[in-house]
Parts: C-alpha cells; sequence; structure tokens
C-alpha cells in the first residue's frame, strides 16, 4: 500500500469539488468556448488556452468546434449540470470529471439551432443557466428528433421555480 503524502493527497478535482472545462482557441483551427454558465474560477494556462470551473449544479453550454485543410470535422454543443462529489456523472472531453448531460448535439446546423434556443430563453429574461433542466432535454430530445423545441417562457420559468420550492 503506498502511503505517500501525495497518494493521500487528493486530486485537485476532489479537493475544489468543481467541474472543471478546459478551453482552447486556435482561431479557424480548435475553438472550445463556453456560451453561458456562471463561472466559479478560471486559470489561465497559455494565450490560448484556459480552465473554467463550475460549482456544483452550476448549469453550462460547452461549444466545441475544429477543421482541418479540408473543413469542419466537429461541431457539437453540450449543456451540462456540475456534479457534487458522489454524484453520478458522464465523462465528456475536456470536462473533469464529468457531469449531468442535459444537452448533447452534433452537426453544425443542429448547434446553431441550439444557440437560437438559447438565445429565445435569454430574450425572455432568463438567465440559460437558470431555465429548468428538462428544457434543456426537451430541447435536445426535439432536435434530436428533427422537430422545434418548444420556446421557454417566463410562465415555464415560473412553473420551474415553484416545482423546485416544493421539492425536498
Amino acid at each position: 500500500m503506498n502511503t505517500s503524502a501525495a497518494a493521500r493527497r487528493p486530486s485537485n478535482h476532489a479537493a475544489t469539488a468543481l467541474t472543471h472545462v478546459e478551453l482552447t482557441w486556435l482561431e479557424k483551427r480548435i475553438e472550445h468556448w463556453i456560451r453561458f454558465g456562471r463561472i466559479a474560477e478560471e486559470k489561465i494556462l497559455d494565450r490560448r488556452r484556459r480552465i473554467v470551473s463550475f460549482a456544483p449544479g452550476g448549469v453550462f453550454a460547452f461549444v466545441r468546434w475544429a477543421s482541418n485543410d479540408f473543413g469542419t470535422i466537429i461541431s457539437r454543443i453540450d449543456i451540462v449540470r456540475a456534479v457534487a462529489l458522489g454524484e453520478p456523472y458522464a465523462t465528456l472531453p475536456f470536462v473533469r470529471p464529468g457531469g449531468d448531460i442535459l444537452l448533447r448535439i452534433n452537426s453544425w446546423p443542429k448547434v446553431d439551432q441550439v444557440l437560437q434556443a438559447i438565445d429565445v430563453v435569454e430574450a425572455s429574461g432568463v438567465d440559460p443557466a437558470d431555465a429548468a433542466p428538462d428544457h434543456w432535454r426537451h430541447v435536445h430530445n426535439r432536435l434530436t428528433a428533427g422537430e422545434q423545441p418548444r420556446p421557454y417562457t417566463l410562465a415555464r420559468h415560473k412553473a420551474w421555480l415553484m416545482r423546485r420550492g416544493l421539492a425536498p
């Protein structure tokens, strides 16, 4: 059994209980960015890379786009809820340890539709990070089925807040 100080020390992820997302920006090659979410911490690694962190329960949208000499090779958006220690989670590239994936969409036309759905939430006066998680699941399901998602309204948001207030 290894009892060295390094073996007993919790990892940085466990010590902070935050969800860490590595962002990269190599213009027109690799572009990873956060569309919305409340960043709890930020660490700049170099001019092109940084790590942003989210508190447990925080919801954020993580966009990944990459290309090569022949065009786009990946377009993806994930809307994720940061998990607390001990909570189950799904793994995601560039997200440590992972999170509760509310929405996962590939291909630029559908990613663009998600970005428009985020704009609709903002236009209703609600921060997308505060929108009901079920709304993001609904958007995922509708776009996956080739259908338009229902808009998120202030009335739906108020119903979500009331429902959340009743939960134990």
